[in-house]
């Protein structure tokens, strides 16, 4: 099928009867899908976005910025699953946990407001059977528009070109949780070192990178970036400072760099303990 093909096929999912609840996060999938729900279904279209301590406040932003662009509704709604013990608890399939919260909390307010369906940005490179997020999804009949018309991440940025959107060649953000080792417990201490961390990278210049919390007798730091940045690195005596300012007390750098995970359910680098 062409991509002309999935498009048209994507449109005719979002143009069913009733209004929408899109979850949204700024990321590459979900603006997509936000923006060709707006351009079907306009004010019928209701973007969400979770707002917890696993969001960095400059993504939040950034997302907000970008659906005003696109001219979309967007409402944000404060998700509790850091009242969870088994999300607090980090397993491998910690990302239920959350999805399965927010898709409650999108589920109540489809009812208090007469949505029809509930859509969220998977598309048809992730196995749904290797994601705990599929699985609450499947669990509260949660669509996947993108998925459903087979379009890939590649399909999924191209169509996002074409629109002008800003993320099109975004990297992937998960959260802020995911930069903790599974079996490591998630604090909001341990988050907003993270998120300090990598603040501070992306204001040296990186784009492509992570800073993954190691639980010591005092919080440390592996820097992972990406390989055809690690080049930059001449002298790391700027990043350590930085991540020294942010508040590790260790820093060290991976010299291997960052490699994305070749499936959703893929450790994300050689130690495959993070999520």
């Amino acid at each position: 099928m062409s991509l002309e093909e999935k498009t048209t096929h994507v449109r005719e999912i979002l143009r069913a009867p009733g209004p929408l609840l899109i979850a949204y996060s700024g990321g590459v999938d979900s603006t997509c899908l936000l923006a060709l729900a707006h351009r079907e279904l306009g004010p019928a279209a209701l973007g969400v976005i979770a707002d917890s301590p696993s969001l960095p406040r400059a993504a939040l932003a950034e997302a907000l910025r970008v659906a005003e662009k696109i001219g979309a509704r967007v409402e944000t709604v404060q998700t509790c699953e850091f009242e969870n013990e088994d999300y607090l608890k980090n397993p491998p399939d910690r990302c239920y946990f959350c999805k399965a919260e927010l898709f409650a909390r999108l589920e109540a307010l489809a009812i208090a407001r007469s949505f029809a369906r509930i859509a969220y940005g998977e598309n048809a490179d992730d196995p749904a059977a290797l994601r705990p997020g599929s699985r609450a999804a499947a669990e509260f009949q949660v669509l996947a528009p993108l998925r459903q018309a087979g379009l890939t991440k590649a399909d999924v940025r191209e169509i996002s070109r074409q629109l002008g959107l800003p993320t099109h060649d975004a990297p992937a953000q998960p959260c802020l949780s995911s930069r903790i080792p599974h079996g490591t417990r998630v604090t909001r201490e341990a988050l907003s070192l993270v998120e300090k961390g990598e603040a501070a990278l992306r204001h040296l210049g990186y784009r492509i990178f992570r800073v993954r919390y190691l639980e010591e007798e005092k919080p440390a730091a592996r820097i992972q970036i990406a390989p055809d940045e690690m080049r930059h690195l001449t002298d790391a005596t700027l990043l350590e400072e930085a991540l020294l300012t942010a508040g590790f007390a260790r820093i060290e750098i991976d010299p291997a760099g960052y490699r994305p995970p070749t499936s959703p359910h893929s450790p994300p680098d050689r130690k495959s303990t993070f999520g």
